[in-house]
């Protein structure tokens, strides 16, 4: 019976992988909120790992508010840095694999093709840099590791793009949604599946990966097909970022190429639209 971790247990990601874990046996699971292990505690999560015996584990914890980070760099940084760092000299002592969520943040969105975990980093935002700094100790602390960026995560767990739009859809008949930053939607059950599969598999194809669900959206876009599958009668009006400035600076392109982690870890990845039906019906 191995035992696997998950930190941010309570989290979109977190819910979501557990949401599948009866789909897999030989494995005990263990779900971690920040009240359960504060992992920028160095000495808590070292005490953690000695005493259970772990042999994967998967990091979903992060500060993800993007603009607050603007305010309050010291905070991300001890949770998207610092806790990391924390997680990863763990698993190196113990010999535990770590499995650790990043961002499409880590680009600058200067690119007009899909990113791909060869291309040069260079994040606009605290919140970028701080998960870009996750990864670079992880790459020099750890050999046995998986990095996974992802982008525009939802699911029907806790607050999310999906779950706003369905509630403004209901009290209001007009939503303006910028329309020129372009990147893809993904299903965090969809990202659990893969991270669940790449344990599973018992490969060892280590390294940094891109996974989002196939295609390309606006966010503009994206709350249309919302509407659209939910048939939801609301007036969507395309904006450019300008009318709607935020403290934090976002990529406007930030599409990732998912050839390397089909190639390497064969997985199927669905079309984005086609995973938030599933969501939406489940919801």
């Amino acid at each position: 019976m191995k035992k696997v971790l998950i930190t941010g247990g309570e989290g979109q990601l977190g819910q979501s992988i557990r949401s599948l874990t009866n789909n897999y046996t030989g494995y005990e699971f263990i779900f971690l909120g920040s009240k359960d292990l504060n992992i920028t505690s160095r000495v808590l999560v070292i005490d953690f790992f000695k005493q259970h015996e772990i042999d994967y584990c998967i990091n979903c914890a992060a500060y993800t508010a993007v603009d607050k980070a603007e305010e309050n760099p010291e905070f991300a940084n001890k949770i998207n840095v610092e806790g990391v760092e924390n997680l990863a000299l763990a698993c190196k002592t113990y010999n535990v694999t770590l499995l650790h969520i990043s961002t499409d943040f880590v680009f600058d969105g200067l690119s007009n093709l899909p990113y791909t975990e060869k291309n040069i980093t260079n994040p606009l935002s605290v919140y970028g840099q701080t998960k870009l700094d996750g990864e670079l100790i992880i790459s020099k602390t750890l050999s046995n590791y998986y990095i996974f960026r992802t982008s525009w995560l939802y699911s029907e767990f806790e607050n999310n793009f999906v779950k706003t739009m369905l509630k403004l859809g209901k009290i209001k008949d007009k939503l303006t949604i910028i329309s020129d930053q372009i990147g893809t939607p993904t299903y965090a059950v969809d990202l659990a599946k893969v991270l669940l599969d790449t344990i599973d598999s018992d490969k060892h194809n280590y390294g940094c990966y891109h996974y989002s669900n196939q295609g390309v959206a606006s966010w503009y876009d994206f709350a249309k097909a919302i509407f659209d599958i939910k048939n939801i009668s609301i007036r969507v009006e395309p904006i450019p970022t300008t009318s709607y400035p935020t403290p934090a600076k976002r990529p406007t392109f930030s599409v990732l190429s998912k050839e390397k982690i089909t190639n390497s870890l064969v997985v199927n990845i669905p079309y984005w639209r086609d995973s938030l039906k599933r969501c939406l019906n489940n919801l």
